[in-house]
């Protein structure tokens, strides 16, 4: 809007100053509503987005869900822990005095030890020192004394093996004659039953068999008969 030339200088600043404000609250109102018509559009579109999902509504999301890993061929496993062994509580041999007729008891649980605990003697030799360490009186102390005593004098160990020293074993401390003396008791009345049970005639029984070396069924079977009380 043109003023006319000859307006007041004050006027005319006046009338710029009232039409630039008017100008810009023209373009407030305009940029105003603009922003009104946008916001109104976006919630348009987000209120129809919102229709539809309800309408239909998306499958449930499967979770991702690794695989479990491989072990790779080349990783080996550690080795499992060993066993642990229980041994069972073994009893040393009774100490020996030399007397014959426990000489075969005696030996009997000097080899029933080494066999259930072999891995504590290194070689024989241990065996048998072991063995007359138990030899602690009587014949079988002298015999242990004159062994060492032949060690003394020659510097060699008179017993290398273990079936060396069960052979001098038997030689020394089992009965002389014990098969000419369990055949002579099978031959005679001395093994018969008397007063004892039949369990202790039964073992006594089988012990004169072995030593006499009776095999025969048909002559044990008469011999037991013929030890048991006539009663049975």
């Amino acid at each position: 809007m043109s003023l006319p030339s000859d307006t007041p200088q004050g006027i005319a600043d006046a009338l710029e100053y009232l039409q630039h404000h008017l100008q810009e609250l023209t373009e407030r109102q305009h940029v105003s509503e603009n922003n009104i018509n946008s916001t109104l559009a976006a919630l348009t579109v987000q209120l129809q987005q919102l229709t539809q999902l309800v309408a239909n509504p998306p499958p449930p999301a499967v979770p991702n869900t690794p695989p479990p890993p491989v072990p790779s061929p080349l990783v080996s496993l550690p080795p499992a822990p060993p066993v642990q062994r229980t041994r069972p509580k073994l009893s040393c041999p009774p100490d020996f005095n030399g007397e014959r007729h426990n000489g075969r008891a005696f030996l009997n649980s000097c080899s029933l030890y080494i066999r259930l605990a072999l891995e504590q003697f290194h070689n024989e030799q241990e065996r048998i020192l072991w063995a007359l360490t138990f030899f602690k009186g009587g014949r079988a102390a002298k015999w242990s004394k004159n062994v060492f005593r032949q060690e003394a004098d020659t510097g060699v160990f008179p017993i290398q093996t273990w079936g060396d020293f069960e052979q001098q074993f038997w030689l020394h401390f089992f009965p002389a004659n014990a098969e000419a003396d369990a055949i002579n008791a099978l031959e005679g009345t001395s093994y018969h039953q008397g007063n004892r049970t039949v369990d202790d005639y039964l073992d006594s029984f089988q012990a004169l068999v072995s030593d006499a070396g009776y095999t025969d069924p048909q002559t044990l079977v008469v011999k037991f008969r013929r030890g048991l009380r006539l009663g049975i």
